[in-house]
């Protein structure tokens, strides 16, 4: 695999982080696209096909051929999965099968969820069927290179990956059947994204939680660092910014009919006597699909929240205000969408205006009226980052003993070259001041015999003590003698070359 693509592929793993936690950020402008559409454009939206009719056209096909059918799928919008093209690519293609689609339209929300229609995927077409075969194989293949990235970025780079019992952590498809798409592979798309998206809300609370705990854990360790004096002026001013922060004008029931007045008279510029929630509906369902998204929802309370949060203001916190725009949208939804499908249909808008919560509703408590954690929370988080900050110091401890080890061993090691190249350049010393005999018989080489050289017993030659030591006595024991006989056949070679010049 290439740097560039290996690369990519441990971007898309840090994306969805761990497996079994995908957790987005919550509080990015991605959000509010992503989550309004989500498994209900996926899977629900489908259902609006039962709003259109269409006048019937008789084709005389034996002039006209009917146009071939398009299998590329159309672009539909990030549910925020990180399984979301996947998801997206199965829906689009069951949609272009005539049979899925009727029963579809057929086919009520519960049954839906409960896995009912994912029977049906034994009666669609040939060519569908061949071409999800081919979309689980890529995602398979995709999953297979995401848990390769994971095992390189823990720094385990040629060890063996049993794929099979790593793919058991994703339960949007069926890792056992690697090839085909079948009926249980439907089911699980549908349940796993049903779930996912269902439990997105509560992990960004989750996350807000975490955000507003960390807020005020900094916020008390900063005032550990200053003195008395310091300290009181800055607990002052925090004080003063909470009072400045809840002083703001009454904040309307969202969903109510004062609350959607207000839309009506600011936003629109309409005559609130006038006001006719059916057409508030269709002014506001900016798709014009017939129904209120989650995003279509948020954008009916942003008058309200202009009057808790200005972006210019040190007391006003942004991420506060997106987390106060989730708790309006989940209260409207709640008490609208009467079928849990995350959408608000005209006629359940219709339904709920004639309601009393409606016409009179209860005051609407923000967030700075319901914190969002206890002491007791705020105290075991404490102890948990004390945990970790601990846990941190003793491994930057054990590291920096590493390098210091390793620093230690590089210099035993440069020590032990430098002695070695020492000991080599003495031996070539003692090997040029040998190079005559004694008596001033030089080593010669005759026309017909071989070379004859003199080997100098090993405790002739000085060596250093250290940390050559055992070597040279290895030499000693073992070389030594060998080289004596040797030097006595040389000897015995030379007298022989004198006699016979």
């Amino acid at each position: 695999m290439s740097p560039c693509v290996e690369a990519q592929w441990q971007h898309e793993y840090k994306c969805f982080c761990h497996v079994s936690r995908f957790q987005l950020h919550p509080y990015s402008k991605i959000r509010r696209n992503c989550m309004w559409r989500s498994v209900a454009v996926c899977f629900f939206a489908l259902c609006l096909l039962v709003c259109l009719e269409a006048v019937p056209i008789a084709v005389d096909k034996t002039i006209v051929s009917p146009p071939e059918e398009n299998l590329e799928p159309p672009r539909s919008t990030d549910t925020g999965l990180h399984y979301d093209r996947y998801l997206r690519e199965v829906v689009d293609f069951l949609e272009k099968d005539p049979h899925f689609r009727e029963k579809l339209q057929n086919t009520d929300m519960e049954d839906i969820k409960q896995g009912k229609l994912a029977k049906e995927l034994d009666f669609v077409s040939h060519h569908v069927r061949t071409k999800l075969d081919e979309l689980k194989r890529q995602e398979v293949n995709r999953l297979r290179t995401l848990i390769k990235a994971k095992q390189d970025m823990e720094g385990g780079k040629g060890m063996t990956v049993d794929h099979q019992a790593l793919l058991k952590q994703f339960e949007h498809l069926n890792h056992m059947n690697p090839h085909t798409f079948e009926v249980d592979d439907l089911d699980r798309l549908i349940k796993s994204a049903t779930h996912d998206l269902e439990n997105y809300d509560k992990e960004r609370h989750e996350e807000f939680k975490r955000y507003e705990m960390m807020k005020e854990h900094e916020r008390r360790e900063r005032l550990k660092t200053l003195d008395d004096e310091t300290r009181k002026k800055e607990q002052e001013h925090y004080e003063e910014m909470k009072k400045k922060h809840a002083d703001h004008p009454k904040i309307n029931h969202p969903g109510s009919q004062d609350q959607l007045k207000e839309v009506w008279e600011e936003a629109d510029g309409l005559d609130p006597n006038d006001f006719n929630p059916k057409t508030f509906f269709k002014l506001h369902d900016t798709n014009g699909d017939g129904y209120f998204d989650e995003q279509e929802l948020e954008a009916l309370f942003t008058k309200e929240l202009e009057k808790i949060y200005d972006p210019t203001q040190e007391e006003d916190d942004m991420v506060e205000m997106e987390e106060e725009r989730l708790r309006m949208r989940e209260h409207v939804m709640n008490e609208v969408d009467t079928n849990r499908d995350r959408l608000v249909s005209l006629e359940e808008f219709m339904i709920a205006t004639k309601s009393k919560e409606f016409l009179e509703p209860d005051a609407w408590e923000t967030l700075e009226q319901n914190p969002v954690y206890t002491e007791e929370e705020m105290r075991q988080f404490e102890e948990h980052l004390a945990r970790e900050e601990n846990d941190l110091k003793q491994k930057t401890a054990d590291l920096q003993k590493q390098r210091e080890d390793l620093e230690k061993q590089q210099q035993q090691l440069n020590t032990q070259k430098l002695e070695l190249q020492q000991a080599v350049e003495h031996m070539e010393r003692l090997k040029a001041q040998k190079a005559e005999l004694p008596g001033g018989v030089k080593a010669t080489r005759s026309k017909f015999n071989p070379p004859t050289f003199i080997f100098l017993p090993l405790q002739e030659v000085q060596f250093p003590q250290q940390p050559l030591k055992k070597l040279w006595e290895y030499y000693q024991e073992i070389i030594s003698p060998c080289l004596q006989v040797t030097n006595k056949l040389s000897l015995h070679t030379l007298s022989i070359n004198a006699k016979f010049p």
